[in-house]
């Protein structure tokens, strides 16, 4: 089974896949794969530096995302173009890494998609289990984590689609307010009524 884990910024997805990797199920993680695809050389890094130009690199060469980012954040013309850029590429390189592992004798792999449901990615998996938390534990967790100012977390968290609203996609939910013991109960529980462990 390939399973789709997603979840919002500071949901606690990541600690969710740490431990899924705990139970040696192989994670996926469309974050790292959608760095890799843009490192130098890579057909998407090209695509980017000729849309987008030079000033988007730094001095040694490699993508500055910081600078990318904000030439994007506002402009969604812009951000629809690298998108169409990095999410093939993401999407070609996040099948193969599956395929490779279902091929070494796997029987579960997790992908590790953050938009999931934005993206339209549901067809990649067969199931699909999102990491939810109310949204005042979440600001607090983002500022506590990023050193956010408070118009900084609420805006990160607007900038994405409401936890409450994916609710509704997800086969399976998990509700991350609290401890990390009671994460893991949580998780345990719903491995085991997917006969995953």
């Amino acid at each position: 089974m390939i399973i789709g884990l997603t979840g919002g910024i500071a949901s606690g997805k990541s600690t969710v896949s740490n431990l899924l990797r705990s139970y040696n199920i192989p994670v996926v993680d469309a974050d790292l794969i959608a760095r890799q695809v843009v490192e130098q050389g890579q057909p998407a890094y090209v695509k980017i530096v000729e849309n987008f130009g030079v000033e988007v690199i730094d001095e040694e060469k490699n993508l500055d995302r910081k600078k990318l980012g904000s030439v994007i954040f506002n402009d969604s013309a812009k951000r629809k173009v690298l998108n169409e850029i990095v999410h093939p590429a993401v999407r070609h390189e996040m099948k193969s890494q599956a395929a490779h592992y279902l091929n070494d004798g796997f029987s579960h792999v997790v992908m590790d998609i953050p938009l999931l449901f934005e993206s339209d990615l549901t067809h990649m998996v067969d199931r699909t289990l999102l990491i939810f938390v109310d949204e005042e534990v979440q600001f607090s967790r983002l500022v506590m984590r990023d050193h956010f100012t408070e118009d900084e977390a609420r805006s990160r968290i607007a900038s994405q689609m409401p936890l409450k609203d994916k609710v509704k996609l997800a086969d399976a939910v998990i509700t991350n307010n609290g401890s990390l013991e009671e994460l893991k109960v949580k998780l345990d529980a719903q491995l085991k009524e997917w006969n995953i462990i």
